[in-house]
């Protein structure tokens, strides 16, 4: 009999332990359905929760990975719009019913019966892997390691800054791939830029003002006026009250992950005056278009720190540390 194919994927049995290298099969597509050979995926923190057994229910075994760039290996019975051969990005929201009452209101990312790459399928952190050709993005010729990042930390900060509102000036706590992008679109948007980091990370504050930030200090602190808007992208929920005192009334401070530690009470005056929170779920298909032609207009640079697919547990400790200038990625 023939052998069957395989490729090399990094797999999580179960959250709280290191991902292993291993042979799989390459996985077939389905109607609808295309194969993608991956040149590069990110390595996102919401790879990290999944990984830590932060996030509930996921598929197990898993491959993770979600901010994958390729190119169109085979089509699956049906698919249109898409060659062979062809650059796409594969993102977080992998496919939705199209039929609830989210999906039918133009609010996909509020699916009822959603799935999830790199958490309810198999991700990128492999050779291969299937996707729905609905839910990829074309993408232009280029590197493809620097675009890897856009496909969560661009989309999902992208989505994160329009919630934000037209801020002249903008608040963003942690200061990692998805605030690098962001604080770039800002910048050139004509916006202001904050940066709030760890505590004396004097690293990361020279890394914001190198981008743009007119200021960059310790999250703890105040900035020295106060803001329209601000984006925490730090997993923290300690960092909403301080967010809140920051912002002047009227202001919107925007939850920007999808896994955060408990808010610890407040008091009411510092959300007086009609100062708002809100969370970013997902991403839609809208998102994406939206993104990538506003990057056709834009000289924006992701900075990168690269990977082999077996060093996926590093890259995994290493932003889990604090390492990174920028987002980390895995050649493939």
């Amino acid at each position: 009999m023939p052998s069957v194919p395989t490729m090399r994927a990094m797999l999580l049995d179960e959250p709280g332990r290191p991902l292993r290298l291993v042979a799989l099969p390459i996985p077939e597509p389905q109607p609808g359905e295309v194969l993608v050979r991956v040149r590069a995926c990110g390595v996102c923190r919401t790879d990290l929760h999944l990984v830590d057994g932060e996030l509930p229910d996921p598929k197990l075994p898993i491959i993770p990975g979600h901010e994958i760039v390729g190119e169109v290996a085979a089509l699956g019975e049906g698919v249109e719009g898409l060659t062979l051969g062809q650059r796409v990005g594969v993102p977080w929201l992998a496919r939705t019913c199209g039929m609830c009452r989210f999906c039918s209101s133009g609010r996909e990312n509020l699916c009822d019966s959603p799935l999830f790459t790199g958490y309810t399928r198999d991700g990128g952190y492999a050779e291969y892997t299937v996707a729905d050709a609905r839910f990829c993005f074309p993408l232009p010729a280029g590197d493809p390691i620097a675009q890897a990042p856009l496909l969560c930390a661009g989309l999902i900060g992208y989505r994160a800054y329009r919630m934000a509102g037209a801020a002249k000036r903008l608040g963003i706590y942690g200061f990692g791939a998805a605030a690098h992008i962001l604080a770039q679109i800002a910048r050139a948007d004509g916006c202001a830029v904050y940066a709030f980091t760890r505590p004396g990370d004097a690293a990361a504050q020279a890394f914001a003002r190198e981008l743009g930030a007119v200021w960059a200090g310790n999250s703890d602190e105040l900035p020295p006026e106060r803001l329209d808007a601000a984006i925490v992208f730090a997993p923290v929920g300690a960092l909403v009250p301080l967010a809140l005192r920051a912002v002047d009334k009227g202001g919107v401070v925007v939850l920007g992950g999808i896994h955060m530690s408990d808010i610890p009470s407040f008091p009411y005056r510092i959300l007086w005056e009609e100062r708002v929170v809100r969370s970013v779920a997902n991403l839609t298909r809208a998102d994406g278009l939206g993104l990538f032609a506003k990057l056709e207009q834009l000289s924006v640079e992701t900075h990168t720190v690269r990977f082999r697919l077996e060093e996926a547990n590093a890259a995994l400790d290493a932003l889990r540390a604090g390492r990174l200038q920028g987002a980390a990625v895995l050649v493939i």
